[in-house]
């Protein structure tokens, strides 16, 4: 009987015989992973084989997919919906036939974690670590950010992004660890100067931003005279150049305190209340995958464990 005319009695769901539903396992890894090469490996096919597979599924669903602009591949929008639905379909269809959730074990995914530097310097070894531990067969993918937009979920195949509070998201966020504003200097300042004393002496090194640099709008609200000495486009560079170069700055406490196994470096305390600065997590809108979302979310909270110590 056909889809179409008089006597057509089956539902949507009957008329699903005409479609390969096979293709399903193929295109949820092509959306994913954006790239023929990996989404091959991940479901076992070869590459002339997927590539044959995103064909039919670009005649089936008459869309091209995925798109290539110079050497980064995009998702197209008709992709990225299809993203959750294929996924939740795909859970569900395991459930039926009993297959096993997520397997940290024996899975082979690409994980990818988007953040910026200074949160990759304090929480990307203890992470690779425990990845290492218990994914043996996953790879870990950091993307290195400045500010998270909706192409990084969308473009980039992020799974989840660590992301200051300082920055807005408009999706949901939680709370991995929060952090302090700490004073840094190099160790050849006066032992006996307080923290007040470097960060009136010592000149400053400080991050080139078109805005004002977190928090130094408090420092203008006590009313602390303060000369820039270096401008620098990386947190990161902050406590490298301070500790080897001279002078002072206001940086994560715990960025901080990873920055000085590396190199000699003064910790104090703020001398007055500085606002704190958390880093929170927030989950690609698109990852339907709810065993993994929990795996990765508690690997996370593992490897983001407070410093026991203090300056």
């Amino acid at each position: 009987m056909s889809d179409a005319g008089e006597g057509t009695t089956g539902s949507g769901l009957d008329r699903l015989g005409s479609v390969n539903l096979n293709l399903l396992v193929p295109l949820l890894a092509i959306l994913e992973e954006r790239s023929v090469t990996r989404a091959a490996e991940r479901v076992g096919l070869t590459q002339p084989a997927m590539s044959h597979a995103l064909q039919r599924m670009r005649r089936l669903l008459n869309d091209d997919l995925l798109v290539r602009h110079g050497n980064d591949v995009t998702v197209t929008p008709r992709g990225l919906e299809l993203i959750a639905p294929v996924r939740a379909t795909l859970e569900r269809a395991a459930q039926v036939v009993n297959f096993p959730s997520f397997d940290p074990a024996a899975d082979r995914r690409v994980i990818t974690i988007a953040m910026t530097t200074s949160t990759a310097f304090v929480l990307g070894p203890r992470l690779s670590r425990l990845l290492r531990e218990r994914a043996p067969h996953a790879t870990l993918r950091i993307r290195t950010i400045t500010v998270a937009s909706a192409s990084t979920f969308t473009e980039h195949g992020v799974d989840v992004v660590l992301l200051s509070e300082a920055f807005t998201s408009p999706y949901p966020r939680e709370r991995l660890y929060d952090d302090r504003i700490v004073v840094v200097a190099s160790t050849d300042t006066p032992p006996a100067a307080t923290a007040l004393d470097l960060l009136t002496s010592e000149p400053h090194v400080v991050v080139d931003s078109e805005r004002r640099v977190f928090p130094y709008a408090v420092l203008d609200e006590h009313e602390v005279t303060y000369r820039v000495g270096v401008l620098v486009s990386d947190f990161l560079l902050v406590p490298y150049l301070v500790a080897r170069g001279g002078g002072v700055a206001l940086l994560r406490y715990r960025v901080a305190a990873e920055m000085r196994t590396l190199v000699d470096l003064r910790i104090e305390e703020a001398p007055f209340r500085l606002p704190g600065l958390g880093i929170d997590l927030v989950f690609n809108p698109h990852l339907a995958d709810q065993y993994f979302m929990a795996w990765l979310r508690q690997l996370l909270f593992e490897a983001a464990r407070p410093c026991p110590t203090r300056p």
